[in-house]
């Protein structure tokens, strides 16, 4: 609530501002006053555990599964937030993966990765995974599952939401298209709005102006075709990031 003493200020500078005619310092000034909703932070970025540098930054992917990025953002319902978290192939644009829940616990983020290793089962030492530094992405349940997988992480710069660009499109994308669009009564009413979006609008009808107007389910569909129209082999396109090292011949 706005207290007492500023309100009969503020009271005391709209008479003097509209006598002045100072109508823009005026709208500017109320606004301030207005209480601002309560926003949840979902990047914590303030822990013990290890950071990566950013491999993703100036990395043009080639084809599927060389790039994943992966982000978290928070939803308004009637009564409570919920959290989501998606990832998100570079190349494509297509969200392989996404999980939702009302907390933001690392098993948030960890059900998202598996969901999109479950669909793509991306090839060894072939796929990076970008993030920021938030603590979902950094623990060991979460680094461990990239460990497996033999995926190389790789993280934000500190306080720079650029460097994850391309999820932080989708994400503007889902709410403007579905969430500032919709009032969601509960948790199960918004989960069913977000797997209609995300599995059947986003992915298989929406056009992106980056994919030349395709959907992300076409271009990737227009990109497995082209070696074989072209008599070439299906894996050039797979980007290397690592090569084994070439030992030298022992002596004889």
């Amino acid at each position: 609530m706005v207290c007492l003493r500023r309100l009969l200020a503020g009271c005391q500078f709209v008479r003097s501002e509209v006598c002045h005619g100072n109508r823009s310092k005026l709208v500017t000034t109320l606004a301030s006053m207005l209480k601002r909703p309560f926003v949840p932070a979902t990047t914590d970025s303030r822990h013990g555990w290890s950071v990566v540098p950013n491999l993703a930054r100036g990395m043009k992917p080639t084809g599927i599964d060389q790039l994943w990025v992966a982000d978290i953002t928070y939803v308004r319902m009637r009564e409570e937030f919920a959290y989501l978290a998606v990832v998100l192939d570079g190349f494509s644009r297509r969200v392989v993966g996404w999980a939702l829940e009302t907390h933001m616990q690392a098993s948030l983020a960890t059900a998202a990765l598996k969901m999109a290793l479950k669909r793509r089962q991306p090839q060894p030492l072939s796929l990076v995974h970008h993030s920021d530094r938030g603590v979902q992405y950094a623990c060991a349940d979460y680094t461990q599952i990239l460990d497996e997988h033999r995926i190389i992480a790789s993280m934000s710069r500190p306080a720079n939401p650029y460097d994850n660009a391309v999820c932080e499109s989708l994400m503007k994308t889902l709410k403007q298209e579905e969430i500032y669009c919709n009032q969601y009564a509960d948790f199960e009413q918004l989960s069913q709005h977000l797997e209609e979006f995300l599995g059947a609008y986003y992915n298989r009808l929406r056009l992106h102006s980056a994919l030349g107007y395709r959907t992300p389910e076409e271009f990737e569909r227009d990109a497995a075709a082209a070696p074989a129209r072209s008599g070439g082999d299906p894996d050039a396109a797979v980007m290397k990031f690592f090569s084994p090292p070439i030992l030298p011949e022992a002596a004889p």
